[in-house]
């Protein structure tokens, strides 16, 4: 069978790092296929066929005080995987044409959920969570995000670029060339969110869109504690060493370089 005929796979790879500095791990990732049946988890590593299912993944960075911030990105990924089957019966009627209000509503759920509860209860208050989320069907990766973890994508051609905005000022600023990479993550105010999942924002906005992918493609989630540790150069370095468990290589050589944050990544690769 030719590769054009050849059903697209997917195989992955993710790992979460508590760092060296923080007493808990406020990061979640997720991995999940959804099919007529119904939804199911993926594990941290993993291949599959594309054929009759709906693939998602997502990663999300917790915020808040003693332990809300660790709540409040399970909230997010759980919320996922609860919400997600009636988007697959959504996307098998041809769901390419509406996916900006699917993953808008998805999001704004979230968002209502961290608000609801940051506002009921003392020990949540503040609690919010990013969140960077891959949705992928035959030929496209939909995509949304809110805050400053990360999306990549790493075309077969060749080459890195970043999908995702930080939603910070300091993202602005370095998008419209205002400042360059060393200067935006050695910048003080480069984790100060200026948009975020509960965490006392009334309205969210998130970043929607879509890549067309093919085989070998690659995509990478992370947090920030990632790109804390690592420039892109060294990240897409890290990513071109194939191995077993590449998603642990990069979280591991970014908490060898810095390890004040908690540090998650994802690898995705259509094969």
């Amino acid at each position: 069978m030719s590769d054009e005929a050849r059903p697209l796979k997917l195989s992955w790879s993710g790992h979460t790092d508590i760092g060296r500095v923080r007493k808990n791990n406020e990061d979640a990732f997720l991995g999940l296929v959804v099919d007529s049946t119904g939804v199911r988890l993926l594990g941290k590593i993993g291949e599959a066929s594309m054929d009759g299912g709906d693939f998602v993944f997502a990663v999300s960075d917790g915020m808040g005080g003693a332990n809300a911030g660790e709540f409040a990105s399970r909230i997010a990924v759980d919320k996922i995987t609860k919400m997600m089957p009636p988007l697959f019966r959504l996307g098998a009627v041809g769901v390419s044409s509406g996916f900006e209000d699917v993953l808008g509503e998805l999001f704004g759920e979230i968002h209502k959920s961290l608000q609801y509860l940051g506002a009921s209860y003392e020990e949540c208050s503040g609690m919010g969570a990013t969140l960077t989320l891959c949705w992928f069907v035959p030929g496209w990766m939909y995509f949304g995000h809110v805050g400053d973890s990360r999306l990549y994508y790493l075309p077969a051609s060749g080459g890195m670029r970043q999908i995702s905005h930080d939603d910070t000022y300091v993202g602005w600023m370095f998008r419209n060339g205002q400042l360059n990479e060393r200067e935006a993550k050695t910048h003080p105010r480069r984790n100060v969110l200026q948009k975020a999942l509960g965490a006392g924002h009334q309205f969210i906005d998130p970043q929607v869109g879509a890549v067309g992918m093919e085989r070998g493609d690659r995509f990478l989630l992370c947090t920030d504690g990632v790109t804390d540790g690592l420039f892109d150069e060294r990240v897409q370095d890290c990513l071109s060493r194939r191995g077993a468990e590449p998603a642990k290589g990069l979280v591991d050589e970014a908490v060898r370089e810095s390890g004040r944050d908690n540090t998650t990544a994802l690898i995705v690769e259509v094969c």
